[in-house]
């Protein structure tokens, strides 16, 4: 090692260019350099990340357009071919070598010489236009009150002893007594599922409100003076996004099973609205006959795939959703 020093004047360079003041702000000097974060595009990232979750996407896709892009493009009519008799319970093979290969004879016919891959994807579009209004609905009335309730003593008093009552009875049970005491709809389904069905999310609401109120920045917003409807909008649910989509994963899919179950037993939205559960019900006995068999289990399997993606697509986003998978 060489232990001289360097003459600076055997560089030939004067001071001015060796040397230079350096400027110091004090604010640039505070500034955190890191990368800059996204919410949602790390949501996004998580959950992309997943091939199954891509798989699942495509599938909830392929049923979307085929519920309600297909049943509007094709004019669906179930009694289309009634009048001809050789037309009915029609195996796939034979309602191809009778009608020709369609996409509509893929599955064969059913009890009036309808299409039953038609009817199908006619029935499905019932029922998720049914799960999704229902979610909506229970969602907003319960997120929105549930947060309320949380914060407030004197709405949670009463709230208590609301839903002490009503928690005991059977949802199904309600359902069922909506359906009876009123004419048997669409509308009157929709007022049967959300009629009391907010109340248990709110209740899930309330509980992790109450978890998270007395942290230290919403005791700090209250202090200011924050109103509280302000307060939970801006410091509570943003901090349950995950735990709100988590909720939305198990609503939507058990509407669908609601529907399918209510209208098996005779609860349903009548014999003139042709939904998953409808054709399920309609179908039943046709599962002893050989040859008859797909004519159930076709809406059986398609309601069950829906249930099945919708659960599994909003369980991977709620997790996705939670900031402590972001690393």
């Amino acid at each position: 090692m060489n232990d001289e020093l360097m003459n600076l004047d055997d560089l030939g360079m004067s001071e001015e260019e060796l040397f230079s003041p350096l400027a110091h702000d004090s604010i640039d000097s505070e500034k955190i350099t890191a990368p800059r974060y996204s919410y949602w595009k790390s949501v996004f990232r998580v959950f992309f990340r997943n091939k199954l979750n891509i798989i699942a996407l495509l599938i909830l896709a392929f049923i979307l357009v085929f519920a309600y892009v297909y049943p509007a493009v094709t004019n669906y009519d179930p009694m289309e071919n009634i009048m001809e008799s050789g037309s009915k319970h029609l195996s796939p093979k034979d309602a191809i070598a009778k009608f020709g290969f369609s996409i509509h004879n893929i599955l064969g016919t059913g009890a009036s010489g309808q299409s039953t891959f038609d009817a199908v994807w006619y029935g499905a579009r019932i029922s998720l236009s049914l799960a999704f209004i229902c979610a909506a609905i229970n969602m907003f009335i319960g997120i929105l009150l549930g947060a309320v309730w949380g914060f407030s003593k004197k709405v949670d008093m009463f709230m208590v002893m609301v839903y002490q009552i009503i928690a005991n009875v059977p949802s199904i049970l309600v359902m069922s007594v909506m359906v009876m005491l009123f004419t048997a709809s669409f509308k009157t389904m929709v007022f049967a599922m959300t009629v009391t069905g907010w109340l248990g999310l709110a209740y899930f609401i309330r509980t992790q409100v109450l978890i998270i109120r007395d942290r230290e920045y919403n005791v700090a917003s209250r202090c200011l003076g924050t109103p509280l409807l302000r307060l939970t909008v801006k410091n509570i649910l943003p901090f349950m996004t995950s735990v709100i989509m988590l909720l939305l994963a198990e609503e939507v899919p058990s509407y669908i099973s609601y529907e399918v179950f209510l209208t098996y037993i005779g609860f349903g939205m009548g014999t003139k609205t042709i939904s998953l559960g409808r054709l399920i019900e309609m179908t039943q006995s046709s599962m002893l006959v050989p040859g008859w068999k797909i004519e159930f289990w076709s809406p059986v399997i398609i309601a069950s795939v829906i249930t099945l993606v919708l659960y599994l697509v909003g369980q991977n986003l709620g997790d996705a959703s939670d900031p402590r998978t972001h690393m």
